[in-house]
């Protein structure tokens, strides 16, 4: 086992869904249980559910724990088994349910990712929440299949543009929703046919035009006002899935028949919640399909900008000002 100290510094939130305001402290260095490993963390990827658990709304999991990130890339000093010898020193990523912002982490075995030779430490701490979840939406629960259309919304985000990456590489057709020009620009290098300014002119005016047929897959994190429009746009026997509520929780008068004409599906899911097992068949199965994708360079994290852990409060302001394109991170 490797010297590791007794206490570690960690980012804090103060009076969740009050104050929120974010503290350095000193907490107990998490020792590893059968099955689990701790990384000496050295990136943690910023996530909008963050900033929801700072206000209160997005709670960590019974028996997980409150210090905020839901990802993290590091290099493994202790396990929880004799039978995990061969991890220590291994340089690995992975989601995680809480604890990402810390000098040290609890990483389960199963969800340890390889880190690519060629990845800094700032792509690794920026590519699981986002790859995973694009994978999970995309592929486990929407079946995405080469050929289909797929519209993408907050496309230039983190999990938006690993999902870009994935469904062209899997040869999908993708059309994105942004907010600027330069986030238009992005996806559209990274393979989406089409880019939307949601500022400029309405995404389902713009979507009928282009693709008449309508859209096989809608991967949305805006919800709200978004839902009728995304309906009217949904191909027969399409999908829209919901994966965040950016936009709102509620939406007034909404009529189910235009839905039920086309045989749609309407889909919540997160991620954090499931189970240790449901994340490790999650795993293996994207680094099967990806894997090598990954160590080609084919697929990686758009790194939007890296913060001293010690500055997360300026990361949170840069993403609820919606500035970055692809991942925020964390560097200790």
């Amino acid at each position: 086992m490797a010297d590791v100290p007794s206490q570690m510094q960690v980012v804090a939130v103060r009076q969740p869904g009050k104050s929120n305001t974010l503290i350095i402290e000193r907490r107990p260095v998490p020792q590893p249980a059968p099955g689990q490993l701790l990384l000496q963390v050295k990136a943690a990827g910023i996530n909008r559910a963050d900033l929801m658990q700072r206000q209160g709304h997005y709670p960590a999991p019974a028996g997980e724990s409150d210090i905020l990130g839901l990802e993290v890339a590091g290099i493994v000093v202790q396990v929880g088994s004799e039978t995990e010898q061969q991890w220590l020193g291994c340089e690995v990523f992975g989601i995680v349910a809480g604890g990402g912002y810390a000098e040290y982490a609890l990483l389960q075995t199963g969800h340890a990712i390889h880190k690519p030779a060629h990845w800094s430490w700032q792509q690794a701490g920026a590519a699981a929440e986002t790859f995973l979840t694009a994978y999970q939406l995309l592929f486990s629960l929407a079946e995405l299949k080469t050929g289909q259309r797929v519209l993408l919304h907050a496309g230039a985000s983190g999990v938006g543009t690993s999902a870009l990456q994935l469904a062209t590489l899997a040869g999908a057709k993708v059309a994105v929703t942004v907010g600027r020009p330069d986030k238009a620009e992005a996806c559209r290098k990274l393979g989406a046919e089409l880019a939307v300014n949601y500022r400029h002119s309405r995404f389902a005016d713009e979507l009928s035009a282009y693709w008449p047929e309508g859209v096989d897959i809608i991967l949305d994190p805006v919800a709200g006002a978004y839902l009728k429009d995304n309906v009217s746009v949904l191909a027969e026997d399409g999908i829209i899935i919901i994966y965040a509520l950016m936009g709102g929780r509620s939406v007034d008068n909404f009529d189910l028949a235009p839905l039920f004409k086309k045989r749609g599906r309407l889909l919540c899911s997160t991620l954090r919640n499931r189970s240790n097992q449901y994340k490790t068949n999650l795993t293996v199965n994207f680094c099967k399909a990806f894997g090598q994708a990954m160590t080609d360079g084919e697929i990686a994290p758009v790194l939007s900008k890296s913060f001293y852990w010690c500055d997360a409060q300026q990361a949170h302001d840069e993403m609820a000002n919606n500035n970055n394109i692809g991942k925020l991170v964390l560097i200790f």
